[in-house]
């Protein structure tokens, strides 16, 4: 039955040359029926060659439905609202540019859409380094690491299908969004997870089966990764000017250790004991960070890792807290 499901696959990307051609073609080698899928690529207005190269696609795969729109605004909340509303399919699949999916990614998301009547399903991410440096391989890892990512389960991975509270991109059938509504526009970022978090309270079901595989590629030097962690971080924390759905705790960890250090430091100028406090945490953390890095440096056979894994999961903690009490500020001006 699942193979008569008309799948509308949403493709939000803006300035994305450099990955959204391998982006395209594994969604054309997907192993899915091609005329059951229609491909809307969402475009905001890109800068680079993102648009030319999707243009080729469609010349080159004439008999393949790759549509291309236009996002003015230019943010991923928007692109994805523009798909879903000219989608035609019985279910959307949200596949970000940035990514390479596997070949059963669609078949196996609408098996288990099927299988467990869900309303939203999602895989693990395999994240790639973005270079062949060692840097960008430590970044890869921290990513995929419980000290890096914390308790998110499509970075850090599952051995059974389990419900979660949010997954990366998402296989949804599309009346989920005639009763639950839209993305929320005025996210830039983590639209994803308060729509999952709407989707939840009105009684949606999300699902994470670890054979749906996508591969994503992170930023591949640490001033890129460490800019990029302080939007993660703002957009963990802004979103409550908008919507009063705190994320789950694991988000907010990061901003907790920062502003207890800053706190601790500014009062330790005072007091002696908030001094040794801030000596406490920072050396708690550097302990618990030095920890992971040899454990990773053994697994790698390498040791060169101990070199670059402490500064990756620093420039990951210290860059998503630093975000995150922006965020905060940005609440309250």
């Amino acid at each position: 039955m699942h193979d008569k499901l008309f799948v509308s696959i949403i493709v939000p990307c803006r300035n994305e040359e450099k990955y959204i051609g391998a982006c395209l073609n594994s969604i054309i080698k997907q192993n899915y029926p091609k005329d059951r899928m229609e491909v809307l690529v969402v475009d905001g207005r890109s800068e680079d060659k993102t648009r030319d190269i999707v243009e080729k696609f469609k010349i080159q795969n004439s008999k393949f439905k790759i549509q291309i729109l236009d996002n003015p605004r230019k943010i991923k909340s928007c692109a994805l609202n523009i798909g879903i509303k000219q989608a035609k399919g019985d279910v959307v699949v949200i596949m970000d540019a940035h990514s390479g999916y596997a070949k059963n990614y669609i078949s196996k998301c609408i098996e288990y859409l099927e299988k467990y009547r869900v309303d939203n399903v999602g895989g693990v991410i395999k994240t790639m380094p973005a270079g062949d440096s060692l840097v960008a391989r430590a970044i890869a890892i921290c990513l995929s690491h419980f000290f890096g990512a914390g308790g998110s389960v499509f970075r850090t991975g599952s051995k059974k299908p389990r419900p979660v509270d949010t997954v990366f991109g998402g296989c949804y059938r599309k009346e989920v969004f005639k009763k639950i509504g839209l993305f929320n526009e005025n996210l830039v970022r983590s639209q994803d997870m308060e729509f999952n978090l709407r989707l939840k309270k009105a009684g949606g079901k999300i699902l994470l089966a670890p054979d749906i595989v996508c591969y994503y590629y992170p930023k591949s030097n640490f001033w890129d990764f460490f800019l990029h962690n302080i939007q993660d971080g703002i957009w963990a924390v802004y979103p409550l000017k908008f919507v009063k759905m705190p994320f789950k705790f694991r988000h907010y960890i990061p901003f907790v250790f920062v502003f207890s250090l800053l706190a601790t430091a500014l009062l330790g100028l005072f007091s002696q004991i908030f001094f040794c406090l801030f000596l406490l945490i920072l050396g708690l953390y550097f302990l618990a960070n030095m920890y992971f890095s040899i454990k990773i440096c053994l697994e790698q056979k390498n040791l060169r890792y101990l070199l670059v894994m402490p500064v990756a999961f620093a420039v990951r903690h210290f860059g998503y807290g630093l975000g995150s009490l922006w965020g905060i500020a940005r609440i309250l001006k």
